[in-house]
């Protein structure tokens, strides 16, 4: 009765305990239908948007951190391999349900005494370990134990045991690739011995299983670790496996794993093992990804972001049929500009081009692409970086859209309060200088007065409206770009300049069939969202396209390496602090994009790295390439438009404010007219207080570019100054405190990603600082600024060209037509 007692005690301690783990760990578990992938029965086609095949996908497998998308089944690996990693991995495998409890005394006791609760894993454990828990990183945990079992018992009863090893030998990591990790059975045998998995002989097989538990270390200790090869023939002839015979002609077989000089006698024995080039691991895996070179891979990715949800795994993996908007052209282009990139050390990109008349994403290319397999992270669509200035066309195109004018002045000064932004060199010039002249410079103070005067929840509102999200404390500095976004969002958000004002989410999927063509999905008609009125639109879009052509490389001309023969081009760069971030986005009629560069993991690029240089080239070339061949179009410009040449630069105006006097503004709310704003009682104008240091280069940087000395004399001696038109007798006095009140947050006030050369009160140095400080030149004759998109008088109205687009699909069957007075079609 005593025992019965004791057991049942036992038993009920035994209950509660499992019952506890349940409670603690059990609740939140992956569903094993996340690995329907093991059932997948043929791949699937993707085309573009011209009908023409731009690959397959098939799923992929996880590995901790690294993923398998090359999948074989079980016809295409080695008999041999199979038999020899059963016997070595989990010789019960075809016996047990899922664990091995054998094992898993074994494996307990091992961490009793030995404080290693690792070892006792089935081969289904493993598949769940390397998949379903690769979050958990392989922490030798009782959570991760306990998880593994109860997964595994689930995942037997799913799927059948000859899936479950295929699973095993697609997902298990076989040594370091060098540039990438050497992943499943295809990538050791092409890594180790150069062949196909399904040519690996028995010699071979016995070898690569042998490295399973320790590739790295084993893989350089050949001769000792050569007796496991034995033992382990051994023992596949115990289990049947294969028989004395092919054991001992295993043995005697001479192997030559890549990188080693092995000499053999005839029994099995070295004579010599020298390791000479271990790099040949990874050069082996880089001729087998140079083969595939993985064309398109960052789109084919998102393209299955975007359906897994929609459509589901089992259907996505089936073997139909995927119909994208994605132009193999422009996709081709993107790819070449970044393979092309010449890049600081250490550096990625991502890249996004949209169709801006439907928001049809036309190429995707998500990191800086080599020989080797790209990586997999999606830059364009994943990473979510501070944007710099990229962010101030906007910001000044909400205050166009308010009533303002490029022409109307803001006041280049320091700022009153505790936010104390500068410019990218620290200086300002004390004027007022038009809106026009301060985003061609890029000038930080002047942005941040335009954000107190608007109001940072009305910036954050529009924002919104594109697409983007402004951070919750971003206060002014917001206005220069704290704001983190990814390329494919600030793509989407500056394609509205190029069609008028609308928003259309991006997409990359029209249709979706199954194998025997029934639709599965077909994507709704393109719904836009109105963001600007036509006008608008049109004037940030002439102000995009002064900061391209306005300026010059010698005067200071950010994005001039933007500029495509032959196309109207419009877009800004931007730069976030410390040199971490450098953007370029930008417009084109038929296609809108964004790049980004930067360093994968964070960190500051070197001092000479610019937007302008860096970023800009890869758009252009990606630009170009994706409208080769077609003829130029030219932005379709809204009736009311009409032009004015103000301070030598052709600038766009809604006709009814055409002829009215520029406002000057101080951010403060108060205004004044006309270009020479006057005060009641004198006052100093703030001087710079950054010495000359002539003869520094100004290559297309973001800078705050003055274009006279320092005051250095009375100012009834100075003259005008011929850009802004501002008298520097005639500067009012600073306004005291004019902030908006809601931007004031503490933390908020640090600088953030102040490009154009923003610093913070405490000296910190400021984000997008798109170039390097440069003195203030002599006073010169002012030279006509160029611009060779913009007619030098008033236009007369032009009929609209329509879009080229020759490989457009038929339209979708059932796609109901849009709103004829919302949507104004390009094409």
């Amino acid at each position: 009765m005593k025992f019965f007692n004791v057991l049942g005690g036992v038993l009920l301690i035994g209950a509660a305990g499992v019952g506890g783990a349940w409670y603690a760990w059990g609740r939140d578990l992956p569903s094993v239908s996340d690995l329907d992938v093991l059932e997948y029965s043929g791949q699937t086609r993707v085309y573009d948007r011209a009908g023409s095949l731009v690959g397959t996908l098939s799923p992929s497998l996880s590995s901790g951190g690294s993923v398998n998308r090359n999948l074989l089944k079980a016809s295409q690996i080695s008999p041999w391999l199979q038999k020899a990693v059963v016997t070595s991995e989990d010789r019960r495998f075809y016996q047990h349900h899922g664990v091995d409890y054998i094992g898993i005394a074994r494996g307990l006791v091992k961490g009793v005494l030995k404080n290693d609760l690792e070892g006792g894993s089935s081969i289904t454990q493993q598949v769940v370990k390397n998949t379903l828990l690769a979050d958990l990183q392989g922490a030798r945990t009782p959570e991760r134990k306990f998880k593994e079992a109860i997964l595994a018992f689930q995942l037997e009863r799913n799927f059948n045991k000859d899936q479950i090893l295929n699973a095993y030998l697609n997902v298990i990591y076989w040594g370091d690739g060098g540039s990438s990790d050497i992943i499943g059975a295809g990538g050791a045998a092409h890594a180790y011995f150069r062949k196909e998995a399904s040519e690996l002989n028995l010699a071979e097989s016995v070898y690569l299983t042998t490295l399973i538990p320790a590739p790295n270390s084993r893989y350089k200790s050949f001769q000792a670790y050569r007796p496991l090869m034995k033992d382990l023939l051994s023992r596949m002839v115990e289990d049947g496996q294969i028989t004395q015979a092919e054991a001992n002609a295993a043995w005697k077989t001479p192997i030559y794993p890549a990188g080693w000089r092995i000499g053999w006698n005839d029994d099995g024995t070295l004579r010599s093992a020298v390791l000479e080039r271990p790099s040949r691991l990874g050069e082996n895996l880089t001729l087998l990804e140079g083969v595939r070179r993985y064309p398109n891979q960052y789109y084919l990715q998102a393209v299955e972001k975007e359906l897994l949800p929609i459509i589901g795994r089992k259907a996505l993996y089936a073997g139909g049929r995927i119909y994208t908007g994605m132009s193999a052209q422009a996709q081709a282009a993107a790819e070449q500009a970044s393979r092309g990139a010449d890049l600081p050390d250490g550096a990625t990109l991502g890249a996004a081009l949209v169709r801006p008349d439907s928001g049809e994403v036309l190429a995707l290319v998500g990191q800086k692409l080599t020989d080797g397999r790209p990586g997999d992270w999606n830059n364009a669509t994943q990473a979510r970086r501070q944007v710099g200035s990229s962010i101030k066309p906007l910001l000044y195109t909400l205050a166009l859209q308010k009533g303002w004018k490029q022409s109307d002045t803001v006041l280049d000064a320091p700022i009153s309060g505790t936010y104390q932004p500068m410019n990218y060199d620290r200086r300002w010039t004390g004027r007022y200088v038009t809106m026009r002249y301060s985003l061609d410079h890029s000038l930080n103070l002047p942005t941040v007065r335009i954000g107190q005067e608007l109001g940072v929840p009305t910036f954050e509102a529009k924002l919104r409206e594109l697409g983007l999200t402004p951070p919750a404390d971003g206060g002014l500095s917001l206005t220069i770009g704290t704001l983190e976004a990814s390329p494919l969002q600030m793509a989407a958000a500056y394609a509205t300049f190029a069609n008028g004002g609308l928003y259309y989410a991006p997409s990359l999927v029209r249709r979706v069939e199954d194998p025997r063509g029934k639709v599965l999905y077909t994507r709704p008609a393109p719904t836009p969202r109105r963001v600007w009125d036509a006008q608008t639109a049109w004037l940030g879009l002439d102000m995009l396209r002064g900061v391209v052509n306005d300026l010059t490389p010698a005067q200071g001309g950010l994005a001039t390496r933007a500029q495509i023969p032959g196309w109207p081009v419009g877009g800004k760069t931007g730069t976030t602090n410390d040199i971490k971030d450098l953007w370029f986005a930008g417009v084109t009629p038929t296609v809108a994009g964004a790049v980004w560069v930067g360093r994968q993991e964070g960190g500051s690029l070197p001092a000479w790295a610019y937007s302008g240089e860096i970023p800009t080239p890869i758009w252009q070339q990606a630009v170009a390439g994706a409208l080769q061949g077609q003829s130029p179009v030219s932005f379709r410009e809204p009736p009311g438009i009409t032009y004015r040449v103000v301070r030598q630069v052709n600038m766009a105006f809604r006709a009814d404010q055409a002829d009215q006097e520029p406002v000057a503004r101080d951010g403060s709310g108060g205004t004044r007219s006309g270009f020479f704003p006057r005060r009641n009682t004198p006052a100093q104008a703030p001087a710079p207080q950054v010495q000359d240091t002539p003869g520094q280069d100004t290559r297309g940087q973001d800078l705050a570019t003055p274009d006279t000395p320092p005051d250095t004399q009375p100012d009834s001696a100075l003259p005008d100054d011929p850009s802004t038109g501002v008298g520097v007798q005639d500067i009012p006095a600073l306004p005291d405190g004019g902030q908006d009140g809601s931007a004031q947050d503490g933390a908020a006030q640090n600088g953030g990603a102040q490009d154009g050369g923003a610093q913070d009160a405490a000296g910190q140095s400021g984000a997008g600082q798109d170039g390097a400080p440069q003195p203030f030149p002599d006073p010169a004759p002012p030279e006509p600024l160029p611009d060779s998109d913009l007619p030098a008088a008033i236009p007369d109205p032009a009929p609209p060209e329509p879009l080229p687009d020759p490989d457009e699909l038929t339209p979708l069957p059932g796609t109901p037509a849009p709103s004829p007075d919302e949507i104004q079609p390009l094409n």
